[in-house]
C-alpha cells in the first residue's frame, strides 16, 4: 500500500475561510462558523500543482492511527488534550473579543497565553500527542479550538475502545480493512497485516461509531471496518473553484459523501467539508454504502475459531462473497451463521 501523508492533526480548507460570530453547526464547542471563500488558501501559491492533486473521500467515523506500542503493532484511538473549564472559559472570552475586534476592523493584536501547568486536563498513561503539532518552549500547541490533537493505544479492557478492537485481531497482529480492489472500483473486505499499515492513519466506520452515516451492519450483527486515510479516490472532479465544486456537491451523483481531501505533490493536505460550502450532514444515500463490496481470500489465511463472535470469524466464513452494497454487507454474514 502506498504512504500517503499521514493524517494526524487537523488539515486546513482548500480555500480562503470566512468566519461567522455564531455557532457551529457541526461543533457543538465552536462559537464561530466557518464558511469557504471564492479564493484558494493562500498556502496554495504554485497553481501548477493543482494538476497532479489526488482527491480522495473524506470519510465520518473516528479518526485512529496504527503504530507500535510495547513493540508490537497496535491501534491508536484519538485523544485530544482538552483544557480545563476555567482555561476554556478564558479562552472563549478571548475568542470573542478577537471576533469582536475583526468585525470592528480593529486589530487585536496579541495571542491568547496558555499556562501549560495548569491549564490543561490530565491525560490518560501513554497518551502522545499528533505529530506535526506546533511546539513552544518545549510544550505542545494546542489548535483553534484549544484542543491539543494525540492518540492512546487502546485499552483491551476498556468499554471506551471495545468497537475499536472488533476492527483488530491485536494478538495476531490483523485489522478488517475496507479498500478498492487492484483492478476495478469495486470495493473488498480485506484482512490486512497491521505490520504494513504501520505510521498510517484510518477512519473507523461502522455500526457504533458516530451515527452510522453509512448504514453498515445492525445491531444483531455490528460490523466495523478501517479505512486507511487517502486510500478512496474521488473520480472524475472538476477543477478546483468554488462554484466548480459547490455545483458538483449539489448536483453529481457520485458527490453524496461528508467532503474531500485533496493530497498535493508536496505532502500537503486540503480538505473541504460539506458544512464550508454550507451544504448539509449528514446526507441519505451515500456514494460509499451504495458501492459492491466483495470479501477477500486473506481471511483463510488465519485461524479465527477461538471466538466465534468475532467479525474476523464472520468474514472467513463469507469468502469469496460479493453483495451489491456495502451497508448489506451483514445480511450476507447472517445468513450464513
Amino acid at each position: 500500500m502506498e504512504k500517503l501523508k499521514s493524517v494526524q492533526q487537523k488539515i486546513p480548507c482548500i480555500f480562503e475561510i470566512a468566519v461567522l460570530n455564531e455557532p457551529s453547526d457541526k461543533r457543538s464547542n465552536q462559537p464561530y462558523k466557518v464558511l469557504a471563500g471564492e479564493k484558494l488558501n493562500p498556502k496554495i501559491k504554485d497553481l501548477t500543482q493543482l494538476n497532479d492533486v489526488l482527491a480522495t473521500e473524506k470519510l465520518d467515523g473516528t479518526c485512529v492511527l496504527i503504530d507500535e506500542f510495547n513493540g508490537k503493532p497496535w491501534l491508536w484511538a484519538r485523544y485530544d488534550r482538552k483544557p480545563t473549564k476555567g482555561a476554556e472559559k478564558r479562552f472563549r472570552r478571548f475568542q470573542n473579543q478577537q471576533q469582536s475586534c475583526e468585525n470592528g476592523s480593529e486589530i487585536m493584536d496579541r495571542k491568547f497565553e496558555w499556562d501549560f501547568l495548569k491549564d490543561f486536563k490530565d491525560v490518560p498513561d501513554h497518551w502522545k500527542p499528533a505529530s506535526g503539532v506546533d511546539v513552544q518552549d518545549g510544550h505542545v500547541l494546542p489548535d483553534s479550538i484549544g484542543h491539543t490533537p494525540g492518540w492512546v493505544p487502546v485499552d483491551v479492557k476498556s468499554r471506551q475502545h471495545c468497537w475499536h478492537l472488533t476492527s483488530v485481531d491485536l494478538q495476531q497482529g490483523l485489522a478488517v480493512v475496507l479498500r478498492e480492489t487492484d483492478n476495478n472500483k469495486e470495493l473488498v473486505i480485506d484482512c490486512v497485516s497491521l505490520e504494513t499499515l504501520l505510521g498510517h492513519t484510518a477512519e473507523l466506520i461502522g455500526t457504533m461509531v458516530n451515527g452510522n452515516p453509512y448504514g453498515i451492519g445492525s445491531k444483531q450483527c455490528p460490523v466495523h471496518i478501517l479505512v486507511i486515510h487517502g486510500s478512496i479516490p474521488i473520480y472524475n472532479l472538476p477543477s478546483i473553484t468554488r462554484s466548480n465544486i459547490q455545483e458538483w456537491f449539489q448536483h453529481n451523483d457520485n458527490s453524496k459523501l461528508e467532503g474531500i481531501v485533496w493530497h498535493f505533490p508536496t505532502g500537503q493536505l486540503y480538505k473541504l467539508h460539506r458544512n464550508h460550502l454550507g451544504l448539509e450532514w449528514p446526507v441519505a444515500d451515500l456514494v460509499l454504502s451504495k458501492r459492491p463490496v466483495s470479501v477477500s481470500h486473506n481471511f483463510s489465511k488465519y485461524e479465527f475459531t477461538e471466538d466465534k463472535k468475532t467479525q474476523f470469524y464472520s468474514f472467513s466464513n463469507i469468502i469469496g462473497h460479493r453483495c451489491e452494497m456495502l451497508k448489506e454487507i451483514h445480511n450476507e454474514i447472517i445468513q450464513e451463521t
